[in-house]
């Protein structure tokens, strides 16, 4: 998957009717997708960050997206 469709599986994610919960896991799941096909380090990282400017951009806006109750 590249940015555009993952940001459009967000986008569908974020217009479901599902429950926040669901959306959440659904996010987490996008989020571990990312991770892996662009390995985002898991400590930050300014290099990799200046980088990749639009991979984690897109991360974080993912991230901020999950609700949790």
């Amino acid at each position: 998957m590249d940015l555009k469709e993952i940001n459009q599986e967000y986008e569908n994610i974020m217009h479901s009717n599902h429950s926040d919960d669901k959306k959440a896991q659904l996010l987490a799941q996008l989020m571990t997708q990312m991770e892996r096909q662009f390995s985002i380090p898991m400590l930050k990282n300014q290099e990799w960050e200046n980088q990749n400017r639009k991979v984690i951009a897109l991360y974080r806006k993912i991230s901020r997206s999950r609700i949790f109750d």
